[in-house]
């Protein structure tokens, strides 16, 4: 099964946060190997949504988005522009997994407010959501990531509960599974 990380994060506050994918640094291109097992994200399937295209989505069964949230809730800057041509794609039979990070203390009322703007722009493309994740154990007063209870992905945060973030990352990664159904997701 193909695979494909599409992410935008200008800024990666540690170490601790490029566990969570082979994140393609933006300086040299070399692909972090921390995970990658984890997940099995080939180096070639790791995509930046400033240089994207929607068409890469089409040989993708698994899509894997993320932002970083900035600001009072907003997305990163590229995916201004990607996520108008994707909302209109037909992601019919594609499973979708978020992941994002915010600050939980500055920001509070808006916490990873990014990955609920992807996930609200996608709803209506036939896409399947994977890997939501309980919210207990978050410290935030307000997210549009909430739906149902639940984030509607991963969730981090790096600045005040970086100590949180390996744990997350397992359980994210338990939940794409047991989501993923007859599509493997590693």
């Amino acid at each position: 099964m193909d695979i494909c990380p599409r992410y935008q994060l200008k800024q990666i506050n540690n170490e601790d946060y490029r566990n969570l994918l082979r994140f393609v640094e933006r300086d040299n291109r070399k692909c972090c190997e921390t995970d990658c097992g984890k997940i099995g994200v080939k180096s070639a399937d790791i995509h930046d949504v400033g240089q994207a295209s929607p068409a890469d989505f089409a040989s993708y069964e698994v899509l894997l988005l993320g932002s970083s949230t900035w600001g009072a809730g907003d997305l990163q800057d590229d995916w201004y522009d990607f996520l108008p041509k994707i909302k209109k794609l037909d992601l019919s039979g594609k499973l979708v997994g978020l992941f994002g990070c915010g600050d939980s203390s500055s920001f509070s009322d808006t916490f990873c407010d990014a990955i609920g703007t992807i996930y609200n722009d996608l709803k209506a493309t036939g896409c399947k959501f994977v890997g939501s994740m309980d919210t207990s154990s978050y410290t935030y007063d307000d997210s549009t990531a909430v739906v149902d209870g639940k984030f509607v992905g991963l969730a981090l945060d790096e600045m005040n509960e970086d100590d949180q973030t390996p744990v997350r990352i397992d359980a994210w990664i338990e939940s794409l599974k047991k989501d993923g159904g007859n599509k493997t997701m590693v």
